[in-house]
């Protein structure tokens, strides 16, 4: 399938979610790389039509789109996923579990050989536990979950490192935090918080967290991708990606903030205030089978009061992984790409 060029094989890859805030960066990243990408997405993009990428309009779960996508396709990158606090257990089945198995399996009908999965360290998140530095093998899948994000997300990485075999590789990254230019999601609504007075941290602020700016997520991706071949070193396994950075929620928190030009948070709640009022608010959300996230859940309290931050050094061992753009430097990026945006 993939031609040699210059040494490097050139390939066809499949990019699920390709129109989101990483899909757009892994395009892009393939795309400079030579490869011909497709994108497997619910809603068209214009903006991945000035990429000059295909695009498959449909749902993972939906097999006769699946297939349509995979045609002459060399390598999967599968980032698409119902990420949410909130919602019904049957959404995110369909999506992140179901939809991850039917993928699997077309992909081995169809003879693809590469299968890189974006995962999340939430896969291991256990309560309040705090997590310094852990790595892959002493931090075990969590065993009870608060959310439904996290439980599909580990039953779709468990299925996927579950399928690697001689003649089909599979890795699974756990991206942290992934924030930077183009993010729709965390940044819009830390700042829409931030100004509207409603953003406290969870206790004093001081418990240290690691991120990840987008154009590392990106290159772990692509390395990944470059070392996965059936046994390679990394095939079967899962690892943490971050910027190697750990630092307090508050450092992180009010550098992006300051940098999209929103005022800075100081107020702090309560642990246990914080975690009432997210099994409040579950509560009343189920009651009324209200819309959209409800502003406190017992996931995000357990997650913003937490120290975890996670060793990356496997990822470096076995593909290279070396973050290239620190914290700092990302903050300088995010800010100068929102002043040209005004």
């Amino acid at each position: 399938m993939g031609d040699q060029t210059l040494g490097q094989t050139r390939m066809k890859v499949l990019v699920t979610g390709g129109s989101g805030f990483l899909g757009q960066g892994l395009c892009r990243g393939l795309l400079a790389q030579g490869h011909a990408v497709v994108s497997l997405q619910r809603h068209h993009s214009d903006a991945l039509v000035v990429l000059g990428v295909t695009q498959v309009l449909g749902a993972l779960d939906d097999v006769a789109k699946v297939r349509s996508a995979l045609a002459g396709v060399d390598a999967v990158m599968h980032n698409a996923a119902k990420a949410s606090g909130w919602g019904v257990w049957q959404d995110f089945e369909r999506t992140n579990v179901t939809g991850t198995a039917v993928l699997l399996a077309e992909a081995r009908s169809a003879d693809i050989r590469r299968f890189v999965y974006t995962s999340t360290p939430s896969v291991v998140h256990a309560g309040t536990t705090p997590v310094c530095g852990g790595n892959e093998s002493n931090t075990p899948y969590a065993t009870h979950f608060s959310a439904h994000y996290p439980h599909s997300k580990m039953l779709a990485e468990r299925a996927v490192l579950a399928a690697n075999a001689p003649d089909f590789a599979t890795v699974a990254l756990r991206p942290r935090l992934i924030w930077g230019p183009g993010d729709t999601q965390l940044l819009p609504r830390l700042a829409a918080r931030a100004h509207a007075g409603r953003l406290r941290f969870i206790g004093d602020g001081s418990n240290r967290m690691d991120c990840t700016y987008i154009d590392n997520v990106v290159q772990a991706h692509l390395l990944a991708l470059e070392h996965l071949q059936p046994g390679a070193t990394c095939a079967g396994k899962a690892y943490f990606i971050s910027n190697g950075e750990p630092m307090p929620i508050r450092d992180i928190v009010n550098g992006l903030l300051d940098a999209a030009g929103a005022p800075t948070v100081q107020s702090s709640l309560p642990f246990a205030v914080a975690y009432a009022a997210g099994m409040l608010c579950e509560t009343l959300w189920r009651a009324f089978r209200a819309t959209g996230e409800p502003p406190m859940t017992r996931f995000l309290a357990e997650q913003l009061s937490t120290e975890h931050w996670y060793d990356c050094s496997n990822a470096r061992r076995d593909f290279g992984y070396v973050p290239q753009v620190s914290f700092a430097e990302g903050l300088r990026r995010l800010r100068d790409s929102l002043q040209k945006a005004d």
